[in-house]
């Protein structure tokens, strides 16, 4: 045991001191690490038993940030160590990059932060009064790319480079960049016009009547947005095509149209004044018609092998699958009004009229054989 002390005291003594400093530093670290990210559970536990929801987001956009923190710090401190005990002239960066860590990792902190801030805006559960979607997303990419971009400068600037300099190259640079680019800056801006307009929304249904675009729009994106056919298929569309075409938005519709005519045989036409008010009196008595709309039921037209009502009112829902089964009904009402007047709905047909010469013509002959 005493030579294995010697041995030890001989061994910090010398050179191999720095060795026992790296492994000090790390060690530390890793430690601190741990006790942190154990630290921050038991803020979350506590946070989530209050009403305030942004203590929550706060909590956990330190996290990673926080425990990185610790880490790097370590693992930079144990290599300006082995730095200055090799006499490197790289134990001259070690200052600048632990700057430029704590920079990214303040900036990843504030990203987090701005992504957390999102989701809570935009929640049921979290807010009375929810924000549009599009907006806060819109709002929340500009935000996290001019903290992104302003980390960029500011390293920049940590490690001797002028930013001045950048920015100026950045305003001569531009107009090469905008020839260049100008489908790609189309893009953006169609995005940026979206955004500000709001013609839909992330789970809006959209059409356009001058291209073949329908469904359900999933993502709005800088560059292109994405929309979910009713067959499954994703379409992507870039931003710039929004501002050439008409987009129909059936989302905002307020009600939805029922617009039918429905023919009934020649042979009734003398109870047609009677079948119309019936059908009248029954969809003002509708539950699901909104009575607040237009609504007509008239004779319309003489057809070809009928004569023809129309109705034209509007339902209380918007809903596809709830309007059709009000559709239904009223359809099933008024064929139930149809045959109580002991009518019936017409379907083609052909008259042939024979004039009596002829019919006498035929019963001569059928005589004289």
């Amino acid at each position: 045991m005493q030579i294995f002390e010697d041995w030890l005291v001989r061994f910090i003594s010398d050179d191999y001191l720095w060795m026992v400093e790296i492994f000090l530093i790390v060690l530390i670290a890793l430690m601190l690490g741990y006790l942190a990210n154990k630290f921050i559970n038991f803020l979350e536990i506590h946070a989530a038993r209050s009403t305030n929801v942004w203590d929550d987001a706060l909590i956990e956009a330190c996290r990673r940030p926080a425990v990185w923190a610790i880490w790097i710090l370590g693992v930079n401190m144990a290599a300006a160590v082995a730095a200055r005990a090799a006499e490197s002239e790289w134990y001259s960066l070690v200052a600048p990059v632990n700057r430029v860590a704590i920079i990214f990792l303040a900036a990843l902190f504030l990203v987090n932060l701005v992504r957390r801030v999102e989701r809570n805006l935009v929640h049921p559960e979290y807010m009375q009064e929810p924000m549009d979607e599009t907006t806060v997303k819109a709002i929340g990419k500009l935000v996290r790319a001019s903290v992104i971009i302003t980390a960029i400068l500011i390293a920049m600037q940590a490690f001797g480079y002028s930013i001045s300099g950048v920015l100026a190259f950045g305003g001569i640079g531009g107009l090469a960049v905008g020839f260049a680019a100008k489908d790609l800056l189309a893009n953006f801006f169609g995005g940026l016009m979206i955004y500000l307009d709001r013609p839909f929304k992330v789970g809006d249904w959209v059409r356009s009547p001058d291209k073949e675009i329908e469904g359900t729009v999933e993502d709005i994106g800088w560059r292109l947005t994405r929309i979910r056919t009713f067959d499954k298929r994703p379409l992507y569309i870039p931003n710039a095509v929004f501002n050439n075409i008409s987009v129909e938005n059936p989302s905002r519709m307020l009600n939805r149209r029922i617009y039918e005519t429905i023919g009934i045989r020649y042979d009734d036409i003398g109870k047609m004044s009677a079948i119309v008010e019936d059908v009248k009196a029954m969809l003002r008595s509708h539950p699901e018609i909104d009575q607040e709309q237009t609504m007509i039921v008239n004779f319309v037209s003489f057809g070809a092998s009928s004569i023809n009502f129309f109705i034209y009112t509007f339902t209380k829902t918007t809903q596809w699958v709830l309007f059709h089964e009000i559709k239904q009904d009223v359809l099933l009402k008024i064929s139930d009004i149809i045959a109580d007047h002991g009518a019936e709905i017409a379907f083609p047909t052909s008259t042939i009229h024979v004039p009596d010469d002829i019919k006498l013509l035929g019963t001569q002959l059928e005589n004289a054989r």
